[in-house]
């Protein structure tokens, strides 16, 4: 005969599972499946690259992304900055682009005699720049400071920039016609690289008929704004409180130190590296509500961190291999704390 008070048990069992946090996550949670929900109803599939770009948004991040034309790279990163209540700006490189078309240029002006600056459009929140790759070495180390340092040095004059500062670049593979491959100096100052794929068979038949049945419709207009300056303030600060063990410190220290002295690996990564998987782990834990790292979140990382920071030996990078690969293969190398 079933006991009746089994039910009661299981109940409790439940509730000894459930931990509280030090750390009140729960409008964070609710703001990230927000915008989810809002970037769903226009695009298709792309969940890991969503969650990616609202993780270097928390993490204090810039983000790169890379893949073929017609992949939504654009799209994605136009809809993302419209669910946030900032400023937005699109800068589209081009091979004649001059740091003056980003950075702004010092004007006379005739009734004052005095020169003024004019800012450009890097003055903004969210910056979309369109095909960076495009673009000569010259503008794009345009980039350098203002991305790392959120100022712009003009004429002995330090500009800075407004809060927050959020840059999303795209970019086609290098092997495309007409690009400029951007030196590891630049691609340091990312994040994340995101490589953003084709879309599956399913995913491809839903893209078609979301666009059939959309017709005429925007798809910005049909977005609303999540999350304001003051909420991404509190967010970043939370997501800074989130704890990390000393384990957890050795395991991300050891991911990076063997692509330092791994044979396959010509570069490895830098202690900017370990800082960036540190950042965005503890910004995994807080959108899945927890105050903790751990170790998955940590893997949920490497690619994305480190798939641009590190150069393949000549060897290996003839032979085909991916820095996909190697960092796979140094993930199953350390041992996970437990």
């Amino acid at each position: 005969m079933e006991n009746p008070n089994n039910n009661n048990n299981n109940n409790t069992n439940k509730d000894d599972l459930r931990f509280n946090t030090r750390i009140p996550l729960e409008e964070l949670k609710q703001a990230v499946d927000s915008i989810k929900a809002q970037l769903a109803k226009i695009i298709i599939g792309q969940e890991d690259f969503i969650e990616l770009l609202i993780v270097g948004l928390l993490a204090n991040g810039h983000v790169l992304i890379e893949g073929v034309p017609g992949v939504a790279k654009t799209i994605t990163a136009k809809l993302f900055a419209k669910t946030l209540k900032t400023d937005f700006s699109r800068i589209q490189f081009t091979p004649d682009l001059m740091p003056s078309d980003v950075l702004g240029t010092s004007v006379l002006n005739m009734k004052s005699s005095e020169f003024e600056f004019k800012k450009g459009p890097v003055f903004s929140n969210v910056i979309l720049i369109d095909e960076i790759n495009r673009a000569p070495a010259k503008t794009q180390a345009a980039l350098f400071e203002v991305m790392e340092e959120r100022q712009v040095t003009m004429d002995g004059i330090c500009h800075k920039m407004g809060y927050p500062f959020f840059v999303l670049a795209t970019q086609n593979p290098v092997e495309q016609e007409g690009t400029y491959a951007l030196p590891e100096a630049q691609l340091d100052r990312f994040l994340f690289k995101i490589k953003v794929g084709y879309p599956n068979l399913e995913e491809e038949v839903q893209i078609l008929k979301t666009h059939h049945t959309r017709k005429q419709i925007v798809p910005e207009n049909a977005l609303e704004p999540i999350m304001n300056p003051e909420a991404l303030k509190t967010f970043r600060t939370q997501v800074q409180d989130i704890l990390i063990e000393d384990k957890i410190f050795g395991y991300i220290a050891q991911l990076v130190d063997k692509t330092r002295n791994h044979p396959h690996l010509f570069l490895g990564g830098s202690p900017r590296a370990s800082l960036a998987i540190m950042n965005a782990s503890k910004a995994f834990a807080a959108i899945n509500g927890r105050d903790f790292v751990t170790p998955e979140d940590v893997k949920k990382t490497l690619v994305p961190v480190l798939g641009h920071r590190i150069i393949l030996s000549p060897e290996r990078e003839m032979e085909g291999m991916t820095p996909e690969t190697v960092i796979e293969i140094i993930s199953q190398a350390i041992e996970i704390p437990r």
